[in-house]
C-alpha cells in the first residue's frame, strides 16, 4: 500500500521504526492530491503555491503525532495562510493567529497542510455545493454529493488524499459528510474542544473534530486537540482522559438505546435495514439493545433553523468590506450615501444564495416582535430537547440510530429545494441542541456502493463510551476497510 493510504497510527509505527519519515508521507500526500484532486475538488486554491506544510517539525520519537499531515477545514484560522470559509466575502483574508486547535497539533508533532478542506460557504449547506469555489464530489461516486458541511475534508480522508482532517459540526457537518464518504468522524461535547480561530457560524452550536480512517486515529486526534482553553470562553475546565484507553473491544453488558422516532417514514428502507443489523451486530456482541424515547425529536429541524439562523445572522454582520476581505466600492455620487452602498454591494456579492438565505431568517427571527415568538420560544423546546437525553441517559449508556436519513444523494438533486436540503441533518441536529457528544462510522453500503453510516451518541463529556462501541463495532466488521475505487 501507498503511505497515503494508512492510518495515523499505522505510519507513527512505521516512523518509530525509522522506516519512513514524515516528509515521506507528505510527499506522498502531495502526489495523490495532484493526481485525484481535479476530479473531486476536496481541496480549495490549489492554483496556488500551495502543497506544501504550515508547520515543518524536526519531530521528535516524544511527540504524539510524529509528524503526521493534518487537513483543516476552510473556516479553522492559520497563521497567514487563507482561511476564506469558501466564500467571496473573505476572500484573501489571512488570519494573524492560529486557531488553539492549530497550536495543539503542531506542539502534539503534527504538520498541518497549507491548503484548506473545501466547505459549504459558512458551513451553510448539508452537500458541499454552497461553494464559492464549486462543489466537491463523493470518491464513491462522482456524480453524487460529499454531505456537508465539512464535506471536503471527508472526502479527502476517503479518497486517501489525506491521512486525516479537521472539520466543524454545527449541525451535522462532520457526521453526515462522513456518512456519505465511508469514514469515521465525531462531534465532541460541546465545549471540549475550543472554538478559537473557528470562524463562527452558530455559536452556540460549533465544535470543530476530527475526520479519520478508523476509530483509533479519531481518539489519537481528540486526544490532542481537547481541553480546556481560556481563549474560549465556552471551554470546558474539565480533565481529558486518554482516549486511547478506551478502545476495549469489549461491549458486554453496554446498554444501547434505540429511539423509535429515527426510524419513521421518510428514512432510505435500505438505509434502515443496513443500520438495524448493525444493532443487531452491537446485540450479538454483548450490548443490551433497548427501545427508548425522544419526544421532542420533531421539533429538532425548526428548532435548529431558527436559532442557527439567528446566531448566524448575528455573527455575519462583522462582514462587511471595512477591515478584510472582499470590498466593491460603490458609486452612488452623493458622499453620504457611500458607506451604506459599499456595504450593500459588498455583501450582496461576496455572500452566496444560501449564505443571503440565512442571514434574512436569522435577522427576521431576531428582529421586534418576532424575538419572543420565534427565538426565545426555539430555546424553551431546545431545554426540552437536552431533557429528553438527559432521561433517556439514566437508563442507557449510549443511544444508536442512523446518521443520515439516506445514502449520498446526486449532485443538484436539493440545492434548489432547501427544506428537503434541511432535512438531510434530521438525525444530527438533535445531538447539537443538547451539546452531547457523538460519532458516526462506517455500518455497511447500498447496492449502488454507497457508504451508510451509525450514529452513535453518549452522555455529556463521555467520549469513552462512544469510542468503546465504535471501537468493538469496526473490529468486528471490515466496513471501514473498504476504499473507493476513483
Amino acid at each position: 500500500m501507498e503511505l497515503n493510504e494508512l492510518t495515523a497510527h499505522e505510519l507513527i509505527e512505521r516512523i518509530k521504526r525509522e522506516e519512513i519519515t514524515s516528509q515521506d508521507i507528505v510527499d506522498s500526500i502531495r502526489n495523490r492530491i495532484k493526481k485525484l484532486d481535479s476530479k473531486i475538488k476536496a481541496y480549495v486554491r490549489l492554483s496556488e503555491p500551495s502543497l506544501s506544510v504550515l508547520s515543518p517539525i524536526s519531530y521528535q520519537l516524544s511527540v504524539p503525532l510524529m509528524g503526521i499531515p493534518i487537513s483543516i477545514k476552510d473556516n479553522i484560522c492559520t497563521k497567514g495562510y487563507n482561511t476564506e470559509c469558501c466564500s467571496k466575502i473573505l476572500r484573501g483574508f489571512k488570519p494573524p493567529y492560529n486557531a488553539t486547535v492549530i497550536e495543539r497539533l503542531i506542539k502534539a508533532g503534527a504538520r498541518v497542510l497549507e491548503i484548506k478542506n473545501n466547505m459549504d460557504e459558512f458551513a451553510f449547506g448539508s452537500s458541499t455545493e454552497n461553494s464559492c469555489f464549486g462543489p466537491t464530489r463523493n470518491p464513491w461516486d462522482l456524480e453524487r454529493v460529499v454531505g456537508g458541511s465539512s464535506g471536503g475534508s471527508a472526502a479527502a480522508v476517503a479518497a486517501d488524499e489525506a491521512i486525516a482532517a479537521l472539520g466543524s459540526d454545527t449541525g451535522g457537518s462532520i457526521r453526515q459528510p462522513a456518512s456519505f464518504c465511508g469514514v469515521v468522524g465525531l462531534k465532541p461535547t460541546y465545549g471540549r474542544v475550543s472554538r478559537y480561530g473557528l470562524i463562527a457560524f452558530a455559536s452556540s452550536l460549533d465544535q470543530i473534530g476530527p475526520i479519520t480512517k478508523d476509530v483509533r486515529d479519531c481518539a489519537l486526534i481528540l486526544k490532542e486537540i481537547a481541553g480546556y482553553d481560556p481563549l474560549d470562553s465556552t471551554s470546558a475546565n474539565i480533565s481529558v482522559p486518554d482516549y486511547v484507553q478506551s478502545l476495549v473491544n469489549d461491549i458486554k453488558g453496554i446498554r444501547i438505546g434505540v429511539p423509535d422516532e429515527y426510524f419513521v417514514e421518510g428514512i432510505d428502507n435500505r438505509v434502515k435495514d443496513i443500520v438495524l443489523e448493525a444493532i443487531d451486530k452491537l446485540k450479538q456482541l454483548g450490548a443490551e439493545v433497548h427501545k427508548i424515547n425522544l419526544p421532542h425529536t420533531n421539533y429538532a429541524v425548526p428548532v435548529y433553523y431558527i436559532i442557527a439562523t439567528a446566531e448566524a445572522s448575528s455573527n455575519l454582520a462583522r462582514f462587511d468590506g471595512v477591515q478584510y476581505g472582499l470590498r466593491t466600492e460603490n458609486r452612488e455620487q452623493r458622499i453620504e450615501n457611500r458607506l451604506i452602498g459599499m456595504y450593500k454591494d459588498t455583501r450582496n456579492e461576496g455572500f452566496g444564495q444560501e449564505a443571503k438565505r440565512r442571514i434574512i431568517l436569522g435577522t427576521f427571527a431576531l428582529s421586534y416582535g418576532y424575538y419572543d415568538a420565534y427565538y426565545l420560544r426555539a430555546q424553551k423546546v431546545r431545554t426540552l430537547i437536552k431533557q429528553d437525553f438527559d432521561q433517556a441517559f439514566n437508563a442507557v449508556d449510549c443511544i444508536v440510530t442512523p446518521t443520515s436519513p439516506t445514502a449520498a444523494f446526486k449532485i443538484g438533486e436539493r440545492i434548489k429545494d432547501p427544506l428537503k436540503m434541511y432535512l438531510s441533518d434530521i438525525f444530527t441536529i438533535s445531538a447539537n441542541l443538547a451539546g452531547i457528544p457523538a460519532i458516526s462510522i462506517p455500518c455497511g453500503f447500498t447496492e449502488e456502493g454507497l457508504p451508510v453510516g451509525l450514529q452513535i451518541m453518549a452522555k455529556h463529556f463521555n467520549e469513552e463510551m462512544l469510542f468503546r462501541v465504535a471501537y468493538t463495532y469496526e473490529q468486528n466488521t471490515d466496513w471501514h476497510l473498504r476504499k473507493p475505487n476513483v
